[in-house]
């Protein structure tokens, strides 16, 4: 088990139920704005925000943020030390930082003294894209063994200032690569792990490789709290992880559904009504598993396990739970009787 770090009131490892990350695309300069996504993150579930500060005008927004933001966040510092103990002093529940990009080690005892103060916890980041030089010359090209080292540096530099409410992310665009890093890294540490896979691309591509990347990590036990990147609006990150989750076992709360992929003996527009299932049931919080199937000889027995379901025929389907049949309906008639019996349940 991971030693547990607090980012806000979100415990971090040691056991803790792995925590859903964002990270807001509005300027932090923008007040209004982040605030707006921010509780929009809030609303689909997410737990923890991470916001971009490049400058000093972003540090005086993100204090701002902080005072009225539903979430705790955190600050993204690259280069400027000074940047990192301006958003700690104004409220951030945590720092991310690459230690190597900001200077020598009095300015890394700058930033790490500040949050020892504050009591916040610091993220390094390693990220395949921005290893150092000295690593690429001695590997070739980002590797698995080269991620862990750097990690292990980067604790070490922290450690020799006494500190240790340390997570860690080891980043890379290429799931393999970056799967093999936390693997290796967590058979050495007991650090909390912060999952991710970069620069994934727009949706599609990018809920596949994070679901490979993220959920193959959390399904072998690794994994401590998790971002989802997307070329996309961030709501959609948090509904992905959310997704993955629920798929890795680790979140209870939510409709499981669970559909057929239709076939010739499919008689009804199966994908339109899972789709309509699947949006009436969005916002239920009732830890449910929910069938829609498309053939009503296999359908309930193919979907057993699940507490309540429907599956049509021509021009009629029926409900089941629990896999026994419980009534035969029009099939106009499905999608109400379902939300009917889920409203009872």
């Amino acid at each position: 088990m991971t030693r547990q770090i607090h980012v806000g009131p979100v415990a971090v490892g040691g056991g803790a139920p792995v925590s859903i990350q964002s990270m807001l695309n509005t300027p932090t300069t923008d007040v209004e704005g982040s605030l707006s996504q921010l509780r929009a993150l809030a609303a689909a579930g997410c737990e923890i925000a991470r916001l971009a500060v490049p400058d000093m005008a972003a540090a005086e927004g993100f204090g701002r943020i902080v005072d009225q933001s539903p979430l705790p966040l955190v600050a993204d510092i690259h280069f400027d030390y000074r940047l990192a103990i301006a958003a700690a002093e104004r409220g951030a529940a945590k720092i991310r930082i690459n230690p190597g990009n900001i200077g020598g080690e009095d300015r890394v005892k700058a930033v790490v003294d500040c949050c020892k103060a504050h009591h916040i916890p610091i993220r390094i980041g390693v990220n395949g894209g921005s290893l150092d030089k000295a690593l690429l010359e001695k590997y070739g090209h980002p590797t698995p063994e080269a991620l862990v080292e750097s990690a292990f540096s980067h604790i070490a530099l922290l450690e020799k200032f006494g500190f240790y409410d340390i997570c860690v992310s080891m980043k890379s665009s290429t799931v393999p690569l970056m799967m093999e890093a936390y693997r290796r890294f967590a058979e050495k540490s007991d650090y909390p792990l912060h999952l991710g896979v970069t620069e994934t691309g727009t949706e599609t591509m990018g809920v596949i490789k994070s679901a490979m990347g993220i959920g193959g990590l959390l399904c072998m036990g690794i994994g401590d709290t998790i971002r989802v990147s997307l070329t996309a609006d961030p709501v959609k990150e948090v509904l992905a992880a959310k997704s993955i989750l629920k798929a890795a076992g680790l979140r209870k709360e939510g409709v499981n559904l669970i559909a057929c992929p239709t076939c010739g003996r499919t008689k009804i527009d199966l994908i339109g009504l899972a789709s309509r299932v699947e949006a009436a049931l969005r916002d239920c919080k009732k830890p449910l598993t929910v069938a829609v199937m498309g053939c009503v000889v296999n359908g309930p027995g193919e979907a057993r396990e699940a507490d309540v379901g429907i599956a049509g025929g021509e021009d009629c389907g029926v409900l089941f739970v629990k896999g026994q049949l419980k009534e035969k309906l029009p099939y106009d008639q499905l999608l109400p009787a379902l939300l009917r019996t889920i409203d009872e349940l």
